[in-house]
């Protein structure tokens, strides 16, 4: 580790806060942390981020190498698979020396830039780009926008013709673009000012002021969201509403954008359903009965379940995690032991999609064209970058569509190695694990980054990543624990790890991190852990359950303060948050998330080295919970390892925008670790 001179930590001052609930009693000295823009906050904010710039000035060699390095691997003028959108094929393409993308249109060999974020970003500390869509007639182009990283997007229109924005401007919306076929109207979402739950539908028509836009559909019950989306087949405008156990659909005819949403299935508690139209009716995808999903077909909208007809039936040992309905097949996306696979189903045959590795991504490319007879699909594993393949439907032949490449002229797939290994849980469940590293290093003695998240049923992705060979080279091995919260291994993966079975997300991170070190995949007393937002939560928790484990802890925007967030209704996303966590007004909620709240169980001893990081304007998890983490981690911890706390003034819960950042931020956390490796070359 680098020598440092001597500076002084940032001590936060305390102010004793009195928090009671079901007859309980906490005191928390950093209450005063949630006071947004007050002169105290800012003036801890600073002192933190000047202590930050300390601490990484010794090692600003290393992080310059790295993005050096990143770049030199990373195409400057770096571009995505060409994709086609209402039959016009699109590019999106980074420009050397900008840091934001250009969006092109590809017309036989001529080419024009369609939209350039660059532009739009010109002046601004941060830009993000939500949506863009064209009018079905190419008249129109609609964009949401944000400047500041509090997800809160402005809608704005432009003449394709003439390249000029209309005056029309729609404020604090989610950022969905939906278009109605008139080519005049759009549907989006408005956030509730407070908590920032989507919750209103609203219809726009071109040249009136938003204040005359008309509401479509309000949810009101605050544990449900809403999305909406348009059906394949370009009829209906989808209004999806949703909580974490129960779902709901609505349809707008889009030939008729003034005529009011139906309700396609009641709402019942419990029951998640979604829907794919088709020119013969309705598959209903239903976990009805099903808890690994169901596939039903009903010719209009149906009085019930029991009125449909089942296309495929339950099984206990496969996810249907997703449904597509093309005009002559369906498109089934699946996940068994853990692995994805599409089934493509016509009415004569049944395909599949597979392949023999264990970590590898599939996923779906851009495929708006209901009556197409091919299918885009992108793949790419832990050693290979992305490829974009196009399938045929009827002779089931596939080819090459696009192959992401690295300029890096030594880079060779083969020289990495990755592989999937189980570790035991306490309860005896098998927790899948994916590693990858270079070939020939000792891995007996080397570092290991292990990476997790295990919450929301969300399962991470066995991709490639440019920027992570840096450390790969350097002999790290890096691995991400699938641990119960997700649904890796189905339905039940993610309820083993929800409510008061949330200990197991924890404990099996811990158990695989043990496992790493035992069989010798790594060096056991050189392992690092990071985690990001619920992956924050899941750093919190297993760095106060198993300190002695980590020689160091990376944890990005993270939700450490479970309890009070989870009572005060006033924060973003609280309420609706009840059916992942648990409410805790219920005193068996309260005390179970008591039990591990990484900020509430922190405690006098010794911690390992940390670097955690948030943005100001983040409206997931707000800046206050990691700020007063490490006010109180500061107070308490008994040892002298490092403890850096950096606040992004500028970002939001993503980070900060454009590459430039993005790029900075993955070559400090790396510098980070390297550092507390010795390891500077």
């Amino acid at each position: 580790m680098s020598k440092r001179p001597p500076f002084i930590e940032p001590i936060a001052p305390t102010e004793t806060h009195v928090l009671s609930e079901h007859g309980h009693t906490r005191i928390d000295p950093y209450f005063w942390m949630n006071q947004r823009d007050s002169p105290e906050v800012l003036k801890n904010l600073n002192a933190e981020n000047d202590y930050c710039s300390q601490y990484f000035e010794p090692i600003k060699g290393l992080v310059d190498g790295l993005v050096k390095e990143f770049e030199a691997r990373i195409d400057p003028n770096d571009v995505s698979a060409p994709f086609i959108l209402q039959g016009i094929t699109y590019q999106v393409r980074q420009v050397e020396g900008k840091d934001y993308q250009q969006i092109v249109r590809l017309t036989g060999e001529t080419e024009h830039v369609f939209l350039d974020e660059n532009e739009r970003a010109a002046g601004h500390s941060f830009y993000e780009l939500a949506d863009w869509s064209p009018s079905m007639d190419d008249q129109f182009l609609a964009i949401s926008e944000d400047f500041i990283g509090r997800r809160k997007y402005q809608i704005r229109f432009r003449n394709n013709q003439t390249n000029e924005f209309l005056a029309d401007l729609i404020e604090d919306t989610d950022g969905s673009i939906v278009w109605a076929n008139d080519h005049q109207t759009i549907f989006y979402i408005k956030k509730d000012p407070e908590t920032l739950r989507e919750y209103q539908v609203f219809r726009h028509r071109l040249g009136t002021h938003s204040s005359e836009d008309q509401l479509v559909f309000q949810e009101d019950d605050e544990r449900y969201y809403v999305s909406i989306s348009k059906s394949l087949t370009d009829k209906y405008v989808m209004i999806h509403c949703f909580s974490s156990l129960t779902s709901e659909v609505s349809l707008v005819d889009a030939e008729q954008p003034e005529t009011a949403a139906q309700v396609f299935l009641p709402r019942q508690q419990g029951h998640l359903y979604e829907i794919a139209h088709h020119e013969s009716g309705f598959y209903i995808l239903s976990n009805d009965q099903a808890p690994n999903k169901k596939i039903l077909f009903s010719h209009n909208f149906p009085a019930n379940l029991e009125k449909c007809t089942e296309i495929v039936g339950h099984d206990t040992s496969t996810l249907i995690e997703g449904l597509s309905a093309f005009q002559d097949f369906l498109l089934i996306e699946e996940r068994k032991n853990g692995l994805r696979k599409f089934k493509i189903k016509t009415s004569e045959s049944e395909n599949y999609l597979s392949f023999d590795e264990e970590c590898y991504f599939l996923g779906l490319g851009v495929n708006d064209d209901y009556a197409t007879k091919r299918l885009f699909y992108t793949y790419n594993s832990l050693t290979t970058p992305s490829s974009v393949f196009e399938y045929d439907i009827e002779t089931g032949h596939k080819k090459l569509w696009f192959q992401k490449r690295l300029l890096d002229p030594h880079f060779n797939a083969s020289d990495y190695q990755s592989e999937r290994v189980w570790a035991l849980a306490n309860d005896g469940t098998k927790i899948p694990v994916s590693l990858v590293y270079k070939k020939g290093i000792d891995r007996a003695n080397a570092p290991c980054l292990l990476y997790g998240y295990g919450s929301y049923g969300y399962t991470l992705p066995d991709t490639f990543s440019a920027t992570r060979i840096s450390l790969l080279n350097r002999g790290v091995v890096f691995a991400m624990a699938h641990i119960r919260g997700s649904k890796y291994m189905g339905e039940h993966w993610y309820e083993e790890g929800k409510f008061t079975k949330k200990i197991n997300t924890f404990t099996d991170f811990i158990n695989a991190a043990e496992h790493l070190g035992r069989f010798q995949y790594c060096h056991p007393e050189r392992i690092y852990a990071q985690g990001g937002s619920a992956g924050g939560l899941l750093m919190g928790a297993v760095t106060n359950m198993a300190p002695y484990l980590w020689k160091g802890i990376v944890s990005q925007v993270p939700f450490v303060d479970v309890v009070t967030t989870m009572l005060d209704v006033s924060i973003p996303l609280t309420t609706g948050e009840w059916e992942e966590w648990g409410n805790p007004q219920e005193l068996e909620f309260y005390r179970y998330m008591l039990a591990y709240s990484p900020y509430d169980n922190l405690r006098k001893m010794n911690y390992p080295a940390m670097y955690i990081t948030t943005g100001y304007h983040d409206s997931q998890v707000q800046y206050w919970e990691p700020m007063k983490y490490v006010a109180k981690l500061r107070a308490l911890r008994t040892n002298e390892n490092p403890l850096v706390f950096e606040c992004n003034m500028d970002a939001g819960h993503g980070g900060g925008s454009g590459r430039s950042s993005e790029r900075l931020e993955i070559a400090k956390v790396y510098a980070f670790i390297l550092d507390l490796e010795d390891i500077h070359q």
